[in-house]
């Protein structure tokens, strides 16, 4: 449902190698406690973007705001629905087909 939200925090993460048995490491400055590490870069890059999706969950579940990246952002409305902004020149098209939603945010 984010999908754009997430590339733009990809986007912004910042990887490094470290001395570990996973030693690609990566975070995403803005979000705190987003960070990863894999065997692989793309390892690293596949557990970033499931990090970054439950720390989305989470902070919408907990009533956290959630920090617009690069014109992205997503906002909670009074009814407790999410919603996103674009950067103008984007549109956005949700299908509900995969989406964990209320029924009253539809």
């Amino acid at each position: 449902m984010f999908a754009e939200y997430i590339q733009a925090a990809l986007e912004r993460a910042e990887y490094e190698i470290i001395d570990d048995p996973e030693p690609y490491y990566a975070h995403v400055p803005g979000l705190p406690g987003v960070w990863a590490t894999g065997k692989t870069f793309e390892d690293c890059r596949k557990q970033l973007i499931s990090v970054i999706e439950g720390w989305i969950v989470l902070g919408l579940r907990m009533g956290h705001p959630i920090p617009s990246i690069d014109g992205h952002s997503i906002d909670v409305s009074r009814s407790g629905c999410p919603s996103m902004r674009l950067p103008q020149t984007e549109r956005l098209t949700i299908t509900t087909k995969h989406l964990d939603v209320s029924p009253r945010c539809l």
